[in-house]
């Protein structure tokens, strides 16, 4: 069979053998010889070139010197130094460090060696001239190398070998991932090539083209031979390129083909409620609308409408910033159900998110009639009984809750819409229970909405085979929140800021920042914080709730509510308010630890004050002495007010996986080479591809999609779909 090379095991590759072999393993999970091929390097080093001694900075990333050997210095316990000095059999077991010593026509610089001392003692003479290899570190005022690769300047690239074929200057050299492990193991950087021409000599051969020919001609690709042979071994900077555009292609296009294949195969087969008629309810709450909808409110319900009108199931992420009017369009969405007679079920993470929602709600039902009710964990008995039986009978027509929503004696009349609030914080067996509610025959529209912009390439991927709608303007109305960074020394200010917009009416949030590896430093820091702020404000006159985590749900709901209703002045509380607070009077967010806190965060809690007509202020406090990243992450607050933006720039900062500041679920397939922060052009064209090709041929049987769907086929495409929720 072709592929008997590539399914080797990594130990049988010439220069490997078992005790390499587990730790490749452990290290990158590489077990076989084309796991060992898809490794790319992350960079590239020209080799062509040779930097003087003393042109080195520490700065540099790795250099290469061509430089003469002075003298050896070793060192060692006294004994050693006796031996040495009296240039007796040294006792190489006791030399703890070499110093070699070398120079080039404009300096002198140290090579410092710390293993393998013996073999390099007897290699290096002075007088005989070596090429070094390394990154450069400043110590004691000094620039050295430690453990820099040597080879004679004689060494050149094997001949025949797919280096000399390749690199006829042997210039460019790929870095791979690397660990302490594999290097103490003798994996280096020059090995891992080795491993690698021993890799591409022995199996290249057995790699199958994996795109179909009009693919790559369409896109003009180069083949995969080409690409494999240059993303590691590159014949110049065009081939590397061509190489790597072909590789990301490849890797995004079959993500994406995984996806909408999903999306394609239930559009068509799996049928929808039908929901033609807008109905009275809809017609009354619009009317009574308090504020012309924007544009993009607008454009996004008549989106909604579209899909719930099609005969086919909806599946759509809403996406819009804090304050763009989800809730509105959530309403509406929901009165397009009842108004053909079916029921719908908003669900939110936190209690008290529902209670929130449930609030909001009511006002815009008012003109409506349409009866809606809360079921959350806390619901008493006597409530409960009253709602199981109004979601029965269909009486209620619109139910607010958390997770108490999906109990198996939550039965409904007609479920036709679900609406799931920050989609991301339900697992998948969670909304599956949802799911089977439906008691119509047909599954239930489902609108995600989330208040965290992601960024349009990871939507993309994350809710690939969900239709995205976007509500990119804020309400009229609303005022921008001015961000300012201030550092310890301005807190007497602050605090005389914060006294100055209590005396106009305002309140203020005070939050700080709870993270879970530090749970007691947290709240210690909590604690002093509180502490800090009574004795600012002393009772009387301010009044101060506080509301954290350790606290039960009434206690929190007690403090929130006594800061809604105005009763406090002042609500410290750890990062727990981040979604779902209210408070229209509050108009100052004071930030303790900014820098401790990411982009989307920052950005979540930012969107808690300017909800009302005040003008409203964001101050973000952080210490003197911030990193390059948290000082950029602060800037770029102050800069913009643009969710979108911050969403893109948090991205190439943190990466996908960890975009919230809490572990995402991750990507659906691990990439390679292709990074959804840099490879949006590359993203858009291979979805387009893919769009294309399920356009002609959905459920890809024509002979010219052969190797797509075998391709499909492979474990690692096997999706878990997240957004249909079943």
């Amino acid at each position: 069979m072709a592929h008997d090379g590539l399914n080797m095991d990594i130990q049988f590759l010439h220069g490997v053998g078992p005790k390499r072999a587990e730790l490749l393993g452990k290290e990158l999970g590489i077990s076989t010889v084309g796991e060992l091929l898809r490794l790319y390097p992350f960079r590239y080093i020209d080799k062509s070139s040779f930097v003087r001694i003393a042109d080195a900075r520490p700065d540099m990333a790795y250099i290469q010197i061509k430089a003469r050997v002075l003298r050896t210095d070793l060192y060692g316990n006294s004994a050693a130094r006796e031996a040495i000095n009296a240039d007796s059999n040294i006792k190489f077991n006791t030399i703890r460090r070499m110093s070699v010593w070398v120079e080039d026509s404009s300096g002198e610089m140290e090579m410092v060696f710390f293993k393998g001392i013996k073999w390099m003692y007897e290699r290096l003479k002075p007088g005989s001239e070596f090429i070094f290899f390394g990154k450069p570190a400043a110590f004691n005022g000094r620039i050295n190398i430690v453990h820099p690769e040597v080879d004679p300047v004689s060494a050149a690239p094997v001949t025949g070998s797919i280096i000399a074929s390749n690199t006829t200057t042997g210039s460019m050299t790929g870095v791979y991932t690397s660990t302490e492990r594999l290097k103490n193991g003798g994996i280096t950087g020059k090995v891992m090539n080795r491993l690698m021409e021993s890799a591409l000599t022995k199996c290249l051969g057995d790699v199958e083209e994996s795109l179909p020919e009009y693919i790559l001609r369409q896109y003009g690709l180069v083949p995969i031979h080409f690409a494999l042979r240059n993303i590691h071994f590159p014949k110049d900077l065009n081939a590397l390129e061509k190489s790597k555009y072909r590789l990301k292609f490849e890797e995004l296009f079959y993500l994406q083909l995984s996806l909408l294949k999903q999306k394609y195969i239930r559009s068509r087969e799996e049928k929808g409620i039908q929901m033609s008629k807008v109905g009275e309810a809809f017609n009354k709450c619009y009317e009574a609308l308090p504020f012309p909808l924007t544009g993009a409110q607008k454009r996004v319900i008549t989106e909604i409408r579209d899909d719930m009108k099609s005969g086919h199931q909806m599946n759509r992420l809403l996406q819009g910033d804090v304050g763009s009017g989800k809730t509105m369009v959530a309403v509406l969405t929901a009165l397009i159900a009842i108004g053909n007679g079916f029921q719908t079920c908003i669900m939110a993470p936190t209690e008290v998110l529902a209670q929130q929602h449930y609030k909001n709600i009511q006002k815009f039902l008012a003109p409506t009639g349409v009866k809606s009710a809360i079921l959350t964990g806390s619901s008493k008995t006597a409530e409960r009984r009253e709602v199981h039986a109004g979601l029965e009978d269909g009486s209620i027509g619109i139910i607010v809750g958390t997770h108490a929503l999906i109990e198996d004696n939550v039965i409904f009349r007609n479920l036709g819409l679900a609406i799931i609030d920050e989609q991301h914080r339900f697992g998948v067996e969670q909304r599956s229970k949802l799911w089977r509610k439906s008691s119509c025959g047909a599954a239930p529209h489902v609108l995600v909405m989330t208040a965290t912009p992601i960024p349009r390439t990871l939507a993309m991927t994350l809710y690939g085979d969900l239709d995205v709608s976007v509500i990119d303007e804020l309400p009229p109305g609303r005022k921008p929140v001015q961000t300012i960074h201030a550092t310890e020394g301005k807190r007497t200010a602050m605090y005389n800021f914060m006294r100055d917009q209590i005396a106009l009416g305002r309140q203020v949030f005070v939050v700080y920042p709870l993270i879970f590896e530090t749970e007691k430093l947290d709240y210690q820091s909590l604690e002093e914080g509180i502490e800090q702020i009574v004795k600012a404000f002393p009772f009387p006159p301010y009044k101060m709730a506080v509301v954290h985590g350790k606290m039960t749900n009434d206690e929190k709901k007690f403090n929130m509510d006594a800061f809604a209703a105005g009763r406090a002045h002042i609500l410290v509380a750890t990062s727990v308010i981040e979604v779902g607070v209210d408070v229209p009077n509050a108009s100052v967010m004071v930030i303790e630890s900014a820098e401790r806190f990411g982009l989307s965060q920052l950005h979540q809690l930012r969107g808690r004050v300017g909800r009302g007509s005040e003008k409203s202020f964001c101050v973000l406090m952080t210490g003197h002495k911030l990193s390059k990243e948290s000082k950029h992450r602060i800037e770029l607050m102050c800069a913009t007010e643009n969710g979108f933006e911050l969403a893109e720039e948090d991205m190439k900062m943190r990466g996908p996986g960890d975009l919230e500041g809490t572990q995402q679920s991750g990507l659906p397939i691990s990439l390679n080479i292709a990074s959804l922060a840099k490879d949006g052009l590359i993203l858009n064209a291979a979805r387009a591809a893919a769009e294309a090709v399920l356009e002609d041929d959905p459920s890809l049987t024509s002979d010219k999609n052969q190797m797509l769907r075998r391709e499909l086929r492979k474990e690692k495409y096997q999706i878990r779909d997240y957004s249909k929720i079943s």
